[in-house]
């Protein structure tokens, strides 16, 4: 886990692919994404900011 600007990251591996978890500090709004287990960090991290901010905008609310 790693707090970055209000959001916090989960990474799980699961067999051959990780579940990268974002959840927005200030409203508690929680979206997953999977990828490949070979992918870097940073890049399922990206992954899931990127959908977090879309799930943010969609319910009308501003990231953190």
């Amino acid at each position: 886990m790693n707090d970055e600007g209000g959001i916090i990251f989960e990474l799980r591996r699961i067999g051959a692919f990780v579940k990268a978890s974002a959840i927005d500090v200030a409203t508690g709004v929680e979206v997953s994404i999977t990828g490949p287990a070979t992918a870097d960090e940073a890049t399922l991290r990206q992954a899931a900011r990127r959908k977090l901010e879309w799930a943010l905008k969609r319910r009308g609310a501003s990231p953190s």
